[in-house]
């Protein structure tokens, strides 16, 4: 449907429109292949034409009409240009900015833009740094998408001029394109739309010709969000809107532990609630399908379910810890040794240590998990809001016998993730496939996990303990530097476990192994224990307990070297010039180390995650009951060319937001392997009177664009602690922090 637009609105996919007067209307390149091969065009007759760089796995050789090229960028006849956008937008705003890149290379006017969600199709829309993989994740969006959206906007703007000077019977060199709008100087104008069918009849320009970023008009505006009109209104689409004819709700009831596998099941009484058609067992659980999500919820409620945990995880909390400290006493895997650390530290005049606890901490998205599947014959076709299509598509073709190809998913909104809809094993998604391949009731089914389930569902950010050591000589300089982590690997046993290059999981390590300071010394070691508890990537990843861990502790070396945080983090970081330009403007724009008030303070921490580098300033004030306030955050980014701004600014505010909630309250326990938190009462987000005053800074560059969904959030847990750090005199390493400082 995205190939072969039709005015039939039955093949028409949806597409998204900027603003209500549209629809009151009608409504860094990281590819080796060269743009030579990337670029295929495509005539649509009656549409216009589309036009689309080929991805790593395209066959642009083998193409031979509108199914197989074209697959990116669309201008119809009636002036609309329609951005296929390949990304799963959860709230980060990638709709908006991969929309605006075309537009800037192809001079088009905003007012004229549409998206629409690529379909789940790795042959075109796989994630350049991933393979053959198509997903979301990692910060990855912007940056992966950057040449590729370039090109094909350059390309098809190209091709308008040349039908333009076939048309006027004038020189291309003689035509320019502004606000959508192709122009000659004798007074000639034409719109996109009336360019379209002839413009797709033009050979594809082997070599775009691209902008310099000084000719940017709309790249580094402050556009109007493309997604806002729909979402205002109501008219967007997520899992949770979704109603097929006949569709079905469905529940599971996941076991207490994780690993725990059903012994015995009486149904008779969930069965006889009204409403409740049938109830399946399934190897995740047992699924109850009714009319509705009451009845089915009901039903769940009335199962009388024995639970077998002979092979499940039934440790608690305070026992994983004895065992990971235990591990912490033990060599680990190397993730990277420099000089000689044992000797550094050995003969050190002064040393400093520290030890850090990190829990399981729950994605807890507002939307929680949900799927729906209807399963035909020779198809399955999906609506969700998926981060890993390709993964999703594979899992569902066993499940159900098909093939891949025959798995079709409809991407919808996601309201959040935080990397929550990116599971190796499709868990939900697999959930959603088997309850309808086991049902007999041959209808679409609705899956709808509750808050509850969400909670207690696993697919946790993974505990983690840290131990360090620090060495300093006896001319006040830092010699040596040894980290151990002690946490569960994400990648070991998924489809990615291919990615480990070295004797340690990278996301254990990474944001520790990475440290930017020059230190001629320094050993970063990691155990990973095995422990039933699903765990996956939460926003930034090992990155949020790696930067807590390592700027408090670098904090502590500073304060038993006498030195300014701010000056010593510079002293050690001429190697790495972003690092120390955000960190120069946040300070800067704090006004760091100006008198504060009474029993107020500021703290800072700098770190780079997913290539974007981001500093944080944090003031804080402490109260005499030992409460406490973030007053005001300052944040500094650096994410290259800043593509729409206010996205920036929203995406840091953001992540700030999410990574001071789980600094300050959340965190998930187990007891006997059973979670013993459940709902936003015992597992406590930030609340709206906890949200600072967040302030932040972009750096100018013309660097190629990187990720900003999740950078913001590592930096804003060390700040924090550091300025605390300097009222309560102690530092903080056990987290979440609460809501009283022991003073």
């Amino acid at each position: 449907m995205i190939f072969r637009p039709s005015l039939d609105p039955e093949n028409v996919a949806q597409t998204h429109q900027t603003n209500p007067q549209i629809d009151a209307a009608q409504g860094q390149d990281s590819s080796n292949i060269s743009r030579r091969t990337l670029l295929k065009v495509t005539a649509l007759s009656g549409v216009g034409f589309a036009v689309g760089p080929f991805s790593s796995l395209g066959n642009a050789s083998n193409s031979t009409g509108p199914a197989e090229i074209g697959h990116f960028v669309r201008i119809a006849n009636d002036n609309s240009v329609t951005v296929v956008i390949k990304h799963l937008d959860k709230g980060q705003g990638v709709t908006t900015g991969l929309t605006a890149i075309v537009a800037e290379e192809l001079d088009a006017d905003w007012s004229q833009m549409r998206w629409e969600f690529a379909p789940a199709d790795a042959t075109r829309y796989n994630n350049l740094f991933w393979g053959p993989y198509q997903g979301t994740g990692g910060s990855t969006a912007t940056a992966n998408s950057w040449m590729q959206l370039r090109n094909a906007g350059a390309a098809a703007r190209q091709m308008l001029v040349a039908a333009a000077a076939k048309t006027w019977g004038v020189p291309a060199a003689e035509i320019t394109v502004s606000k959508g709008k192709v122009n000659h100087d004798s007074g000639k104008t034409a719109s996109f739309g009336d360019l379209a069918e002839l413009a797709g009849m033009e050979q594809a320009p082997a070599e775009p010709k691209l902008k310099d970023p000084s000719q940017f008009t709309l790249i580094g505006t402050n556009l109007p969000r493309i997604d806002s009109p729909e979402k205002t209104t109501g008219r967007a689409k997520y899992t949770i809107d979704i109603r097929r004819p006949g569709m079905l709700a469905a529940v599971m009831a996941h076991p207490p532990t994780f690993g725990a596998t059903v012994k015995s099941l009486d149904s008779s009484q969930a069965l006889a609630v009204p409403g409740v058609k049938e109830v399946v067992q399934t190897p995740r659980g047992v699924a109850v399908i009714a009319d509705n999500y009451w009845a089915a919820t009901q039903g769940r409620q009335a199962l009388k379910i024995d639970w077998d945990d002979s092979k499940a995880e039934t440790r608690s909390s305070d026992t994983l810890w004895q065992e990971y400290k235990a591990l912490a006493a033990q060599p680990g895997g190397v993730a990277r040794s420099d000089g000689n650390v044992e000797e550094a530290l050995k003969t050190a005049t002064k040393t400093v240590e520290l030890e850090f606890e990190f829990p399981y901490l729950s994605h807890a998205p507002m939307e929680p998990m949900n799927c729906v599947v209807e399963l035909r014959a020779n198809e399955c076709e999906i609506w969700t809001g998926s981060q890993l299509p390709t993964v999703d598509q594979h899992v569902v073709s066993k499940v159900t016998g098909l093939q891949p190809q025959q798995v079709k998913i409809n991407t919808q909104f996601a309201g959040g993730s935080f990397g929550r809809r990116a599971v190796p094993d499709s868990d939900y998604v697999m959930e959603a496939a088997l309850i309808a391949k086991l049902s007999k009731t041959n209808a679409p089914i609705n899956l709808q996990w509750s808050r509850e389930d969400d909670i207690k569902g696993g697919r946790y950010r993974p505990m983690a303990y840290h131990k360090f050591r620090a060495g300093i000589d006896d001319a006040n300089n830092l010699t040596g530097w040894h980290q151990m982590i002690v946490s569960q690997s994400i990648l070991r046993g998924t489809p990615f476990e291919g990615l480990i290059t070295g004797p340690v999981d990278m996301v254990v390590t990474e944001g520790g192994a990475t440290l930017p300071y020059h230190i001629p010394n320094l050993k970063v070691e990691a155990h990973e224990p095995k422990v039933g508890v699903p765990v996956l990537w939460w926003r930034s990843v090992g990155h949020t307990h790696n930067a807590y861990a390592t700027e408090v502790f670098f904090d502590e070396v500073a304060l038993a070297m006498g030195k300014d945080p701010v000056e010593f983090r510079l002293s050690l970081l001429k190697d790495h010039p972003r690092h120390a330009g955000v960190l120069k403007l946040a300070a800067e724009k704090a006004n760091w180390g100006r008198k504060m008030p009474p029993n107020s303070s500021q703290g800072v921490a700098v770190h780079e995650s997913f290539n974007s580098y981001v500093a944080e300033v944090a003031e804080v004030t402490l109260n005499e009951n030992g409460t406490y306030k973030v007053n005001k955050v300052v944040c500094a980014v650096d994410c290259g060319i800043a593509i729409t701004p206010d996205v920036i600014k929203a995406q840091m505010e953001g992540g700030i937001g999410y990574g001071l909630s789980a600094t300050l309250g959340e965190k998930i326990t187990l007891k006997n392997g059973q979670v013993e938190q459940s709902n936003f009462y015992d597992y406590f987000p930030l609340r709206i009177n906890q949200m600072p005053d967040i302030e932040v800074h972009i750096v100018k560059s013309n660097a190629a664009p990187t990720g900003v969904g999740e950078p913001g959030t590592p930096p804003i847990g060390p700040a924090v602690a550091n300025a605390l750090r300097k009222l309560t005199k102690k530092p903080i390493t056990v987290l979440p922090f609460g809501e009283v400082m022991k003073t």
